[in-house]
């Protein structure tokens, strides 16, 4: 079968979730190709190129419920869940890319065109909505990598002075566990009363402004 862009992006994806963005190698990728590691040299320039591919290809991919007559706050919920299925589908792709590749979310990428169709709704005035929805992703990826690195399960393992041993909730440390799952649905229930409070404080301040 010929070597195509998204034949080497598909073997590399599956190279990545077996063994992590390090392991990745083009002479790896070409052996599962079962072609000449040169040949791979026609169509990607380099591993980099490799893996920003494949980011593209994953992100692609993003699919979320259109629920276009529920609130905004149902909205926004349900895509930062079904955006973290994703990350924990291709943990060591996402966790790269959060990390290394701060242009993995374009301005067409079907997750971003929803997120300030969502910050729109809720009522952000439209020179604001890319800001809000950058600081809206911020914290969703922030928490994704902690998850996904498992330093959201240390630091929450971390007892405050004082506390006795055995006072703590469960030390589950699976990220995709129901205690992780709590502690999301807390981040955006927190996330939400935010932005719903900064809104409501911007409209009574232009009401008494009149």
């Amino acid at each position: 079968m010929p070597l195509t862009e998204a034949g080497i992006y598909a073997a590399a994806l599956r190279l990545i979730d077996e063994d992590g963005v390090e392991a990745l190698t083009m002479r790896k990728l070409a052996t599962e190709l079962d072609a000449n590691p040169m040949s791979l040299y026609h169509h990607v320039p380099n591993k980099e190129a490799v893996l920003r591919g494949v980011t593209r290809m994953v992100g692609a991919q993003f699919r979320t419920v259109t629920l276009e007559d529920a609130p905004w706050q149902e909205r926004i919920r349900l895509l930062a869940t079904d955006f973290r299925t994703l990350a924990h589908r291709h943990p060591e792709l996402m966790a790269y890319s959060f990390s290394h590749q701060p242009d993995f979310i374009q301005p067409d990428d079907p997750f971003w065109t929803a997120l300030t169709a969502i910050v729109a709704a809720a009522g952000v005035p439209e020179s604001k909505v890319s800001e809000a929805a950058a600081l809206v992703l911020a914290v969703v990826v922030g928490v994704l990598t902690a998850e996904l690195n498992g330093s959201l399960h240390q630091w929450a393992s971390l007892k405050p002075p004082g506390l006795a041993a055995g006072e703590d909730e469960s030390t589950d440390a699976d990220p995709s566990g129901p205690v992780q799952d709590r502690r999301f649905r807390l981040v955006m229930d927190t996330l939400i009363a935010g932005l719903e409070s900064r809104l409501a404080a911007e409209r009574d301040s232009q009401g008494a402004g009149r």
